[in-house]
């Protein structure tokens, strides 16, 4: 079979790779139907995540057929259709016990396309497969439930959760990329007085409106404080959440909150970023970040499914398989390509 192997700093190609096979009764082996590329998959590229090593398939988002399962899988069968969640659960780990797969220490978590082969390939290996798969419902397309592998979950718990949105509140979402506009769908089920898209690029600030954005701002003409200080009285946005992963945009995100608010980082960041403790202390900020656990996941299964989330007109460009290379080329120039999400099929 074929995947995405990462060859190091800035090079990738796809070839031939050992087609997978089941290692422990706990696997399910998949047959790839639809994947796509995830921001975090740049970093990768950039060389900013060291753990992953020459040789490694990418990927870790992937919608497919099950083809093989181990002794031990009990909730899935040959044939059956399946979303393969970003993260791994071994299911009995301390972490795993209290819902914080992204922290398994049983061999889960974040491993596909990190400390093994991903989901950009003909076929995958899932590890824990019970665990950490969910059944495609009758009527959901693979583009609505693709996005459901990481985006959805990870811009719902890292930001709107632990942001704590609450009805009424004032949103400032720094970032109109995939992760921004998820942020934006899910932010929306909590009833906010207003959410404002910050972006330096048009075309995202523009699908930031058609995902439910109320208010939306180019800071390259606009000040983002002045807009939020102008719906908030001066006081600043009750939640920021920072979707893009640099120093810049974190500390802008710090910068538009108000006293007592929350700062959600759901970026995944290639450099450090400064924490002005010295201006902040005094604000009584509650500042966090994390790795998606995808605990949400079921239930974003199932406002997908009852047609109350629909992440696929994120998507705005398509391949094949076999053009992974172009796919990751459109993928890494957004500004250029218009690129939010692309998907690529194996039909």
């Amino acid at each position: 079979m074929r995947g995405l192997v990462y060859l190091g700093p800035g090079k990738c190609s796809w070839q031939d790779v050992p087609e997978p096979t089941i290692r422990e009764s706990t696997d399910a082996v998949v047959r790839v139907d639809a994947v796509t590329i995830c921001g975090t998959d740049l970093h990768i590229l950039k060389g900013d995540v060291p753990e992953v090593e020459p040789g490694r398939v990418l990927g870790h988002e992937a919608v497919g057929t099950v083809t093989a399962v181990g002794s031990a899988v009990t909730r899935m069968n040959v044939g059956d259709r399946i979303l393969v969640s970003c993260i791994s659960s071994c299911g009995s780990c301390r972490f795993c016990r209290e819902s914080q797969y992204g922290q398994c220490v049983g061999g889960g978590g974040w491993i596909l396309g990190h400390l093994v082969d991903g989901t950009q390939a003909e076929f995958v290996r899932v590890p824990f497969a019970d665990n950490s798969t969910h059944r495609i419902p009758d009527g959901v397309i693979d583009e609505q439930m693709v996005m459901l592998a990481d985006i959805l979950p990870t811009s719902f718990e890292v930001g709107v959760l632990n942001g704590h949105v609450r009805p009424a509140d004032v949103v400032a979402i720094v970032g109109a990329g995939p992760i921004g506009l998820a942020a934006i769908s899910t932010a929306r089920l909590y009833s906010p007085r207003c959410i404002v898209a910050i972006d330096v690029a048009d075309a995202r600030l523009r699908a930031a409106l058609e995902f439910g954005a109320d208010v939306v701002v180019n800071p390259m003409s606009d000040s983002a404080r002045a807009v939020v200080d102008e719906l908030t009285d001066g006081l600043g946005a009750d939640v920021a959440m920072e979707a893009v992963g640099t120093p810049e945009t974190f500390e802008a995100a710090v910068s538009l909150v108000r006293p007592g608010g929350h700062v959600a980082n759901i970026g995944v960041h290639g450099a450090p970023a400064t924490l002005h403790l010295e201006d902040i202390w005094i604000k009584n900020l509650t500042i966090t970040t994390g790795l998606v656990n995808t605990q949400s996941t079921p239930t974003l299964v199932e406002l997908v499914a009852g047609h109350q989330i629909d992440t696929s007109p994120m998507i705005t460009h398509r391949f094949r398989l076999d053009q992974f290379e172009e796919a990751y080329d459109v993928f890494a120039r957004p500004g250029e390509t218009g690129a939010l999400k692309v998907i690529l099929t194996s039909k």
